[in-house]
């Protein structure tokens, strides 16, 4: 089940980073897929920032959460690899596990090796690239014609954003990352914070371009909720449309919207914080020749996550099917 006609299992390359991605890729190692995740690499805060500065390595911190979500033991490695010091002169505030990280960089001569190597150690289902070894820094260019830099303030500002775009522009690519994506069957993009931390692995030279003209089904799996400073107000389309105006053009196949209710005390607490519920705009989607694929996709604890488990199956369905939409 879901192997092609060759006998392999389908190739899929998930793009993105943060909390949405860990999430979805829980669900997604279950299923019968060879999987490839593509993570940002413009991360700027707390330990990943610090390390990135002083150790000159990429931001270990979204490398690290996929890593655990990819895992055999997920349960167990995630309370040793998420363990924070609270206290100890340069430790305080740092994740054993980004420590890890920066430690396998030096044993193995560079980031990307040290990687593979600690993924070897914890049994991780698939692959794990940073979008780029080098180091980047995301810029956001607001409305007002005001630019902020460092992904981490950007959503302070208090400003809709026209674009983002990295600095230097012409940071390489990982050359694995492309190869991924050039051999993959199905494409994931987000979900996740869209201008930080979805976007910035496209704004890696060469990683769009790869993704445009790649033979695979391509799918954007929407954010449940708008997120402040980022896309207030934002509909599904809206977070679509700036996603390929910064890839330079269309190119996604299908959408993956959440149409199930949100609790009244979940939309109280977050409409505090500044967000709301994204509109599925299913009817615009659909009539610009997108495939939709609306579930209700949300899990509550105590903040809303996409439902693992039933999110995979959609996409799983989708990479069975390989449909392209009407008129593509």
């Amino acid at each position: 089940m879901g192997k092609r006609a060759n006998g392999r299992l389908p190739k899929v390359v998930v793009i993105g980073g943060g909390t949405g991605l860990s999430t979805m890729l829980r669900g997604l190692k279950a299923k019968p897929i060879d999987i490839t995740a593509i993570v940002t690499v413009a991360d700027d805060g707390g330990s990943s920032g610090i390390l990135r500065s002083e150790m000159d390595v990429p931001p270990p911190g979204d490398i690290r959460n996929v890593m655990i979500a990819l895992a055999d033991e997920e349960q167990l490695l995630s309370k040793v690899l998420q363990h924070r010091f609270k206290s100890g002169n340069g430790l305080a505030g740092h994740s054993l596990g980004n420590l890890i990280l920066v430690a396998m960089k030096e044993i193995a001569g560079d980031f990307v090796t040290g990687v593979k190597q600690l993924s070897k150690v914890l049994a991780v289902r698939g692959r794990v690239l940073p979008s780029s070894a080098d180091q980047v820094v995301l810029k956001a260019e607001m409305e007002d014609g005001t630019v902020v830099s460092g992904e981490s303030k950007i959503p302070l500002a208090g400003k809709r954003i026209r674009r983002v775009f990295l600095e230097p522009p012409q940071a390489k690519p990982l050359g694995e990352a492309l190869d991924a994506i050039r051999e993959a069957d199905a494409i994931i993009l987000g979900p996740g914070s869209l201008y930080t931390s979805i976007i910035p692995n496209l704004l890696v030279p060469g990683m769009a371009r790869a993704v445009i003209e790649s033979p695979a089904l391509k799918i954007y799996v929407c954010n449940v909720m708008t997120q402040p400073g980022e896309t207030d107000g934002y509909t599904a389309w809206d977070h679509l449309a700036a996603l390929e105006a910064h890839a330079g053009a269309r190119f996604i196949d299908a959408v993956v919207v959440n149409d199930g209710e949100i609790p009244r005390e979940a939309l109280q607490r977050y409409a505090e914080m500044g967000a709301a519920p994204v509109e599925p705009d299913r009817a615009r989607l659909e009539a610009a020749g997108y495939r939709v694929v609306a579930d209700r996709l949300v899990r509550q604890n105590l903040y809303l996550r996409h439902d693992a488990e039933r999110l995979s199956d959609r996409i799983f369905d989708l990479i069975r099917e390989g449909r392209k939409p009407a008129g593509a």
